[in-house]
């Protein structure tokens, strides 16, 4: 029967069979993640912590540093950079939480002075913020265990992806020769070449992000300083976790500054704020992006937008942390299959099907 039909139409119904097939092992492997979330999450955690340690760990190797010590001394490091940011993040909040809600009550009379009866719901919460947090309190006091169940499994998280950064750093010259036990003859070498463009394009987008985002926050709090803006230690390191969920981190914690700024300082000092921000994502998108994320794999913004958006609908902001990465190995592991396997004339997009050129993957 299939000889009847025409090529096109025989070549359409492969690639359809080969599209359901992917959808198949997507959809179960994101219910395997979602059911076994306590296990995976941090194992991608530390994943993502031995990529970006990786350097500083094989520096020490050099120096002649045992290996476990090494690996010790780095998730010590890592420890001492995330507590050292979590605390700066929470004495800001504390130090100028008061002034904040002050400056928005006075922003809030402001609109009602200024747009008349469209302002005054504004002030009304605005000044019956306690009645209305008393009347809610029983609601949210039910929350208290919740929120420390929480607490406690973030703090569990936490401490088993540091002990399985520490493995993976010590072991990590281990990793090609399980692959090739594991799956002999010619498939074991492909895994194992899989294995490392995944964890290359893993470890070069995280590097690159890392000192991308360090660089925004430090241009962002210095701007933020020369302004006066209250919290600006505070709202960098924000603006430095932000920049791990590209386009939409940096969106938020720039708008967070603008509205801190405009409640404190008024609309000059808000502008000017806005500006700071606005610079400082013009410099990376058309220097830093270029010059530091030259050599990894490049995503195009569309593909960033959809993941960190299925990120979301799979496992919240934890999801759209690991939404990137994740999706740059997978680019990373088309891109090994492509150079082994595929040639441009067969794949969608190539020169004999007519498509668009070439994809998202930089090689």
């Amino acid at each position: 029967m299939h000889t009847l039909l025409p090529e096109p139409v025989r070549r359409f119904a492969a690639w359809c069979v080969v599209l359901l097939l992917v959808a198949g092992v997507v959809a179960v492997g994101i219910w395997l993640v979602t059911t076994f979330r306590a296990a995976v999450t941090p194992l991608l955690l530390a994943i993502l912590g031995t990529a970006l340690l990786g350097p500083l760990y094989r520096r020490l190797v050099k120096m002649r540093v045992h290996p476990s010590l090494a690996a010790g001394l780095t998730c010590v490091a890592v420890v001492a950079v995330v507590g050292g940011a979590m605390y700066i993040i929470v004495v800001a909040l504390i130090d100028n939480g008061a002034q904040i809600v002050s400056s928005l009550r006075d922003a809030a009379q402001g609109v009602t002075e200024h747009f008349g009866a469209a302002g005054t719901s504004l002030s009304d919460v605005a000044k019956n913020a306690k009645d209305l947090l008393t009347k809610f309190g029983g609601t949210a006091a039910s929350g208290v265990i919740s929120g420390l169940s929480v607490v406690g499994q973030g703090i569990a998280t936490a401490v088993l992806a540091l002990l399985l950064i520490f493995f993976f750093l010590r072991d990590s010259d281990k990793a090609a020769g399980l692959a090739r036990s594991v799956i002999p003859g010619s498939a074991g070498e492909t895994v194992e070449a899989m294995g490392r463009r995944a964890f290359e394009a893993v470890e070069g987008f995280m590097r690159g992000t890392t000192l991308i985002a360090l660089i925004d926050a430090v241009l962002i709090t210095a701007g933020l300083l020369i302004l006066r803006v209250p919290g600006a230690v505070g709202l960098g390191a924000l603006v430095f976790v932000g920049a791990y969920i590209p386009y939409l981190g940096a969106f938020l914690s720039g708008a967070v500054a603008v509205l801190v700024a405009l409640a404190d300082r008024g609309w000059v000092i808000a502008l000017w704020v806005l500006g700071v921000v606005l610079a400082v994502q013009v410099i990376e998108g058309h220097l830093l992006q270029p010059m530091i994320q030259s050599r990894t794999v490049q995503m195009h913004p569309a593909a960033v937008m959809l993941a960190i958006t299925a990120g979301a609908a799979v496992a919240g902001i934890l999801g759209m942390l690991l939404a990137v990465p994740v999706t740059a190995a997978a680019f990373g592991i088309i891109g090994e299959l492509r150079k082994r396997y595929g040639r441009a004339d067969e794949l969608p997009g190539g020169p004999g099907s007519g498509g668009a050129g070439a994809g998202p993957v930089a090689d």
